[in-house]
């Protein structure tokens, strides 16, 4: 019995041998020319006796008479006079909004003080070493929001709000020693 290794060759041998059977003969058959419309343009002929007994033609008056005046009329309504608006008048100044703080005790506010100038000097210490090296985008991003609360704790410390500063400043600092890990 033949495998079917052996039937699949036996098949292709056939199916090639009915491509080359069927692709002609191994002389090339010239072609046939091509088959083109032809038109003979003939121009009509007129006898001389009919061409020299024609009259000219008659003198056509081109006169156009004049348009009369259209009158000019609106397509649109009139548009209505609006009066313009009066000028603002100058706004009273507005009252500085007080800041709710919790009351500080003196010890307090020192404790804050200084844990706040400390967390601000750790934090532009971690970004100074960072400066010089190139960061990839997460640390840029990084960096930024350092600068961010840096800035936002130096405000707070001018308003004089030191509980908010050293939120600020402990973010700061926290965020530049992930910073400073990650280089």
């Amino acid at each position: 019995m033949k495998t079917q290794r052996e039937a699949t060759k036996i098949w292709l041998a056939a199916v090639s041998v009915c491509l080359v059977w069927s692709a002609g003969c191994e002389e090339r058959k010239p072609q046939a020319k091509p088959v083109v419309n032809f038109i003979a343009v003939v121009h009509p002929v007129m006898p001389r006796e009919t061409a020299a007994g024609l009259e000219a033609p008659p003198d056509l008056s081109t006169e156009v008479p004049e348009q009369p005046e259209l009158a000019l009329s609106r397509m649109q309504p009139a548009k209505p006079h609006v009066t313009p608006a009066p000028a603002p008048e100058p706004a009273a100044e507005k009252p500085v909004e007080p800041t709710i703080a919790p009351e500080v005790t003196t010890e307090e506010m020192i404790a804050a003080k200084t844990e706040t100038q400390h967390d601000l000097d750790v934090a532009e210490h971690n970004l100074g070493m960072a400066q010089g090296k190139s960061l990839n985008a997460m640390q840029q991003d990084l960096a930024s929001k350092i600068r961010g609360f840096a800035d936002n704790a130096r405000e707070a410390m001018r308003a004089g709000d030191w509980t908010k500063a050293r939120n600020f400043s402990k973010k700061a600092e926290v965020l530049s020693e992930q910073l400073v890990e990650g280089l």
